[in-house]
């Protein structure tokens, strides 16, 4: 269940990651609360997760899924750039969290 509960955080992540955008300094109140309250489930969320599993390893494929996720969604949905070294980028860190997931 720890598994599940540390995904959900990190998806969760993304999702205040991706709200931070929209929020423009915290002056607009919907995409803020929406960002706190994606803040606030994925602390809980990452907090169950580490009832079980060890602190190195889950606040690194916490923050590996976040990181990942939200360089994804900025090039899909922002227009960012998707580079050579942006993608290689991304592809050590999902290699970093698979390599993580195995050792635990």
């Amino acid at each position: 269940m720890a598994w599940i509960y540390l995904i959900g955080a990190g998806l969760l992540e993304i999702g205040w990651a991706m709200g931070l955008k929209h929020t423009y300094g915290f002056t607009r109140l919907v995409p803020s609360l929406l960002t706190v309250t994606c803040m606030a489930a994925s602390f809980w969320l990452l907090a169950l997760a580490l009832k079980t599993l060890p602190i190195g390893t889950a606040y690194a494929i916490w923050t590996g899924i976040g990181a990942v996720g939200t360089a994804i969604l900025g090039i899909w949905l922002l227009g960012e750039p998707a580079s050579l070294g942006r993608l290689a980028g991304v592809a050590l860190i999902v290699g970093g969290i698979v390599t993580l997931k195995l050792a635990s």
